[in-house]
């Protein structure tokens, strides 16, 4: 590469091409700094808009048109700067490069499987993201890790190299070679392809990021087989475990950098000579950084745009005096970002971008599903803003394009947009204004509507602004997900706004969040493009490691990170960057020995890294394990950083002003206009409009205020007071407090919808809080539990995270103990339960129930409570699932009710006595991790009692009668959209539905449902099976939360899940029967596999879909190891391990059903491959889609998949499973779906001494001690058809329009707060 010396004070260009409109912003020497908008698409007028941009700007400085279609001159330039949604809108728009996916033999389906679990929880009709690739291919070959994490005894411990069989990785792993390449059948697979016309590959191994050699072969073998192009995981991607997401990143990699390779070529072609020679071209990188044209690929640039904007606020509104961490808040058409920065950029790792995940440095950005064109509805008696969007095209009904009520028509109405300053664009020629009167003629007609419905007298601007709070509080959940779940304080950050449409609620959103100050640079609107012109050009080297971190490794790690900094140093030099101006930030990506929750670790000045660690670990999870815990690095990386020549950042400068300047109020004479606006509880209000080009540095603006330029409008609400600085505007909110509402006699409607948010987020922060405190992998890090609000007789008022099986059976929990303990409970008081009877559904489930006591503290006003999984309470043979267990004792210990706090003192005995009784019984053990368990059970606590903090705070705001109205009503709202549903069903089957389905031993699920004319119904299971001796048998808790569920799931839009579902339900199961047993039997199995069989029968006799794989396919493995202090055998097991394995979803009147995903009450997510290897000595062998195994139809039954887990040493497996016997059955004609089988698999000898396969049948439950080489492999089942095959229609009785929408809108950037929130539905 020729090394670019671009001239230096020359013409300084930054580009953001958006997907609607290309922002450049340019700097010339000697004349004022230029700023242009225009249309990304314009073919009419020239064929790039970047291009025509930089014509623009040249023109100007040389003071002469330059004409179109004339390469450009490039003497004047010092550099180009670019952020580009090419890469962002292929993904989106699925319009890549055609290319194959490369991959291990058995790992064909890697990237259809993903990690399993639905994109959305309650989707009837799942749709999962299509893959990039055209074509997928196994390459026979196979490599593992040698050692695992829980080798005890060393049994795999091994430092010699053996050529060919074991070699050393990058991460200092020894790696075993169970299969080497074929060169001859890797290169007739390569000449295939090639004859089929790619020209294209991406290649994906398993292990590759420890073993990259077998992709570099392949590549090598690749290029010279004439493929053009070749992405390997090894070396696009992060170099991190697992092998999802970086099979992801090598096939998007292949998908766009030949699409970004494509553009730059056209793009070069519009200067002299035909190329870039001689000019400073950098690309911004989803990281924040800048890197050379030809470096830039489509992987590192899908974040382009939005990355450029979070730098921009960074260097202009971040001040480094006071280091006031900041909260990006960048509002556009369609969605919001959010994002933080606080002295360094955050950076996600692995992230799911357009449905595809992948392993890649981005900033830590969050598209949240609200922006101007979100739609307005009101729906089942609540205000409900998007998530659909009007996009550009009808766009807002003030577009004159027949298009719906949006935010932009709310801010419109109410004043807050002024007509007169936007262009004439709009209407079908686009030569007109904004229609006002449209807009008023639909917030019109939409009061009357909501003022019929509810018997209100509302006017339409409390309308508007109503709809304008629910969007405000949905648009401050994710943020407070930013902040507060990361352990940060968010009243102690500025508000950096920025983006169109931001301007118009920066002053409600801090107020709700509590902020005092908002910055608003004055190149706001196209900050994305200015934050280029300020970036750094960065470059990245990161490698794989396993050491535990002590004093001894760290001299292997600093040696490490030095040469990464050569590496990271050599990559800056060669694109132009002068020693002097770089600098480097040495990371370790570091965990706690048996956690998977890393920390990517800044060396501080120090250089203590484990000090900071910890420091790192306690802000964001509270807790700290003891010195002896072992501490290991996973990765080691270094950020190399070619610093912009700028020394005095803006946001140092603002501290500056604000610290000196005297502000003066503003003059009348700046007043361009007055205009009437409307804020809540003051009304309409005549109101300044100032255009911010004739505002002076120095000057203070009282709100109301309307702040205008050309790209913009600012709103300053009253209570605020708006400062005039150099190259911001400085909104202080004074006053910071909310209007506590009077005691109404009657609901608010639009207080209704806000409160619906204020009740979710108080169960949302519990859980964060929980998972924060928890130190169990199942709560910490699979995220197995849910928090709960509950009203005063103990109905469910907010449920978080979704998790199915918990929706309606944590309510009885709390009834149980509420009828229980009625007037004896005392402030201080902390309960706990598990036992079925009381409300559980099987004992792993712990229950942690606090009440909420009013001023007085004499009456309970709510409850709050916590559930979550125990690994460990003791059971049969050591574990608290066992396949054969009969009886409950088997299971662990059973608490109906135990005070664990009395008066404000924890029973540290009394718990742990509960803990350890299951080893008085015969086979049986107490729980081996006493410590946990107390751990966990105290995370619980502190989760209720954040709860209880937080209603508080909600009754000191708005009054208990007030809070507890608002309780009821959103109760009463979710009994409404049920009724209503019910209604519906009954005009289109009847009164009377039923459905009967067995369980693979032959026991009846008999369910008849009698809808009455009110819109209630009656749902009987009498005629089901007496209980078992068996562990399937569900407590009733288990068949309302099947019954809460479904109705969501045929429903079809979001409503509040809680106790008003149930209300016009009736349920009735018959005592003694297997859904509503006695004390004493086994349940484990309820939980997982009898829950899901009851919500394939409630689908049945609503008609709404063939049955699902009906199972959550249960599975784990035991093995033993580590002696005792005398050198004995340890007793037990020493690790294990557990996972549900998806199937086939059942097919509708609407599709198909989906092949290897997870359905209904259960959601998990799968180890990936690396993880399970890295971990436990087992060899993965197959996960793939088993091909046909859905029923047909008119629509097919999605497909189950097969896994193939071989052991490396002796292992006991347990298997829990169901539609073994019975398979799922199809609908309307449409065929069964094939059953699953579970297999043990063992080498023999046959009658000649040759070895061979012998395949055992291990049933649907069993425990199996197997030996190393032997496999266990699941086949799962797949999903029942829907309709006759090959019918020319379908005439079934499913009401239109209650399928989901097959079109799948994918948020354009999804960092950790998304992370989280898909990792909560992916809990059960």
């Amino acid at each position: 590469m020729t090394v670019t010396k671009p001239m230096v004070g020359g013409v300084r260009i930054a580009i953001d091409r958006g997907g609607t409109f290309t922002d450049v912003w340019a700097s010339l020497p000697g004349k004022p700094d230029v700023v242009l908008k225009l249309l990304s698409v314009d073919p009419g007028n020239y064929a790039d808009a970047p291009t025509e941009g930089i014509r623009r700007v040249l023109s100007l400085y040389q003071g002469r048109e330059i004409p179109r279609g004339v390469p450009l001159p490039k003497d004047d330039l010092e550099f180009i700067r670019m952020g580009t949604t090419v890469a962002t809108n292929a993904l989106l728009e699925r319009k890549g490069t055609k290319h194959a996916f490369l991959v291990t033999k058995g790992f064909r389906d890697l990237l259809k499987i993903g990690y399993q679990s639905r994109p959305r929880l309650f989707d009837l009709n799942i749709v999962k993201p299509d893959v990039l690739y055209a074509d997928a291919r196994e390459i026979d070959e196979r490599v593992t890790i040698e050692g695992f994490d829980e080798d005890l005894d060393g049994l795999f411990k091994s430092d010699n190299e053996i050529p060919g069989v074991l070699v050393r990785g990058s991460s200092g792993d020894m790696i075993r070679i169970l299969k080497p390449l074929d060169e001859a059948a890797v290169r007739q697979t390569l000449r295939e392809l090639r004859s089929q016309g790619y020209d294209t590959v991406a290649v994906c191994l398993a292990h590759a990021y420890v073993f990259p050699a077998h992709e570099s072969r392949i590549e090598e073998w690749a290029l010279e087989e004439g493929f053009t192009h070749v992405s390997c995981s090894s070396s696009v991607a992060a170099k991190m475990i697992k092998m999802v997401p970086r099979g992801g990143s090598s096939s998007a990699d292949a998908y766009l950098t030949p699409e970004i390779k494509k553009y730059l070529s056209g793009f070069s072609k519009g200067f002299q000579g035909g190329n870039l020679d001689g000019v400073r071209c950098d690309f911004m990188q989803s990281d924040g950084g800048l890197v050379s044209h030809d470096r830039f690929s489509g992987l590192r640039g899908i974040l382009s745009g939005p990355a450029g904007g979070v730098v921009g606020y960074a260097r202009t509104s971040y001040d480094d005096h006071t280091k006031t961490p900041v909260v990006g808040f960048d509002m556009g058409g369609t969605s919001t970002d959010v994002s933080r920065y606080g002295g360094n950029f955050e950076h996600v790792f692995e992230s799911n971008t357009a449905g595809v995940t992948i392993q890649s440095p981005q900033l830590d950005i969050n598209t949240v599903a609200a922006g101007g064109g979100s739609i307005l509805f009101w729906r089942n008696g609540l205000f409900i803003v998007g998530p659909e969007s009007a996009s550009s095209h009808p766009g807002p009904a003030c577009y004159r394009k027949g298009g719906p009520l949006t935010v932009t028509d709310a801010n419109l109405f109410l004043g807050r947009l002024i007509p007169h300053f936007f262009p004439k664009i709009f209407g079908e020629n686009e030569n007109q204004p904004l229609d006002v009167e449209i807009v008023k003629k639909k917030f019109i007609a939409m009061t009357d509507e909501i003022n019929r419905d509810t018997g209100k007298s509302l006017s339409p601007e409390e309308v508007a602004c109503g709809f304008l709070d629910v969007a405000n509080e949905a648009m401050c959940r994710p943020i407070r997900a930013l902040t507060e779940g990361k352990g940060y304080d968010i009243a102690n950050h500025n508000l950096a706004v920025f983006g169109g449409a931001g301007g118009q609620h920066a002053c409600e959103i801090a107020r709700t969040l509590k902020i005092s100050t908002i910055v608003i640079h004055k190149l706001s609107s196209i900050l994305s493009a200015y934050g280029m012109a300020l970036a750094d050009v960065v470059q990245e080297a990161q490698e794989p490691m396993n050491e535990r971190y002590n004093e001894t490794s760290r001299g292997r790690l600093e040696e490490r990170l030095s040469k990464l900094q050569l590496v990271v140093r050599e990559r800056l030099m060669g694109q132009g960057i002068r020693e002097k101006s770089i600098t480097y930030e040495m990371y370790l990506n570091m965990r706690y020995q048996g956690t998977e929750t890393s920390i990517m670790v800044l060396k501080p000045a120090d250089g203590d890294f484990k000090g900071q660690f910890k420091k790192i670990h306690m802000r964001e999870f509270s807790f700290v394990f003891p010195d002896e815990k072992a501490i290991y690095v996973d990765d080691v990386r270094v950020r190399g950083i070619g610093a912009s020549e700028r020394e005095d950042w803006e946001g140092e400068q603002l501290g500056e002003q604000l610290r000196t300047f005297n502000f003066q109020p503003v003059s009348s004479k700046l007043v361009e206009r007055m205009v009437p606006v409307y804020f809540q509880n003051t009304g309409y209000k005549q109101t300044p409009v100032l255009v911010l080009e004739s505002l002076l540095p120095g000057l203070s603006i009282d709100g109301p205020a309307v702040i205008i330029d050309q790209t913009q409008t600012l709103v300053v609400a009253p209570g605020a007071v708006a400062k005039v600085l150099r190259s911001h505007i400085v909104i202080d909110i004074i006053s910071n407090s909310t209007a506590t509402i009077e005691q109404p006699a009657v609901v608010d409607h639009i207080q209704l919808s806000v409160f619906g948010h204020r009740f979710m987020s108080i169960a949302e922060q519990m859980g964060r809080a929980l998972q924060k405190t928890a130190v169990s992998l199942n709560i910490k890090e699979r995220l197995d539990f849910s928090c709960a609000l509950f009203g005063p007789q103990g109905d469910l008022v907010a449920n978080a995270p979704h998790v199915p099986v918990h929706l309606g059976s944590m309510s009885y929990a709390v009834k149980y103990q509420h009828e229980l303990h009625k007037g004896k409970l005392c402030q201080g008081d902390v309960l706990v339960a598990n036992h079925p009877e009381s409300g559980g559904s099987h004992l792993p489930d712990i229950t942690v129930i606090t009440p909420i006591f009013e001023k007085t503290g004499s009456t309970v006003a709510f409850y709050v409570a916590s559930r979550g999984h125990h690994t460990d309470i003791g059971g049969l043979g050591g574990t608290s699932m066992p396949p054969n267990s009969t009886e409950l004792w088997q299971e662990g210990a059973a608490i109906r009710s135990f005070k664990l706090i009395h008066k404000g003192v924890f029973d540290e005995k009394g718990i742990t006595d509960i803990l350890l009784s299951p080893g008085d019984y015969p086979g049986c053990t107490g729980s081996r991790h006493i410590q946990d368990n107390i751990s966990d059970l105290k995370a619980q606590i502190a989760a209720n009692h954040k709860g209880m903090v937080l209603v508080q705070a909600l009754i000191e705001e708005y009054t208990l009668p007030v809070v507890q109205m608002y309780m009821g009503a959103i109760q009463s709202n979710a009994e409404l959209a049920v009724r209503s549903y019910l209604l519906d069903t009954l005009s289109r089957l009847g009164p009377h539905l039923s459905a009967v389905d067995q369980m693979d031993n032959g026991t009846l699920v008999k369910l008849t449902v009698d809808i009455s004319k009110d819109g209630s119904a009656t749902f009987d299971f009498t005629g089901t099976g007496v209980e078992m001796l068996s562990n399937i048998n569900a407590p009733p808790a288990i068949t309302h939360s099947a019954i809460i569920y479904t109705l969501r799931l045929l429903i079809g839009t979001d409503i509040p899940l809680n106790q008003g579902c149930l209300s016009p339900i009736h349920v009735i199961i018959p005592k003694g029967s297997f859904l509503n047993p006695s004390a004493g039997p086994a349940v484990c199995a309820g939980n997982t596999q009898t829950s899901q069989r009851l919500v394939d029968v409630i689908l049945r006799a609503f008609r709404a879909a063939a049955a699902s794989q009906g199972c959550m396919n249960c599975i784990g493995f035991f093995g033993e190891g580590g002696t005792d202090s005398t050198g004995q055998k340890l007793k037990g097991y020493a690790y294990a391990f557990g996972e549900t394995i998806c199937g086939g979803s059942g097919a509708t009147a609407a599709q198909d059903g989906a092949s290897g995903v997870h359905t209904h009450m259960t959601n998990t997510r799968i180890t990936d491959v690396e993880s399970l290897e890295k971990r436990y000595p087992v060899i993965l062998r197959e996960f793939a889609i088993r091909e046909g195994t859905g029923g047909k139809g008119y629509h097919h039954g999605g497909n189950g998949v097969v896994r193939d887990i071989e052991c490396r040493a002796p292992l006991s497996f347990s298997v829990i499973t169901e539609r073994r016997s019975v398979p799922p059955y199809g609908m309307e004609g449409g065929d069964d779906g094939e059953r699953g089988a579970n297999y043990w698999v063992r080498k023999a000898q046959n009658e000649q001494g040759a070895d061979e396969w012998r395949w055992v049948n291990m049933g649907s439950k069993n425990m199996v001690r197997m030996q190393a080489g032997d496999r266990c492999v699941i086949h799962t089942p797949g999903g029942g058809g829907w309709g006759y095959a090959g019918a020319a229609g379908d005439t079934t009785g499913h009401a239109e329009g209650r399928s989901q929408n097959t079109l799948v809108e994918y948020p354009r950037a999804s960092g950790s707060v998304s992370a989280y929130d898909a990792a909560q539905q992916a809990s059960n």
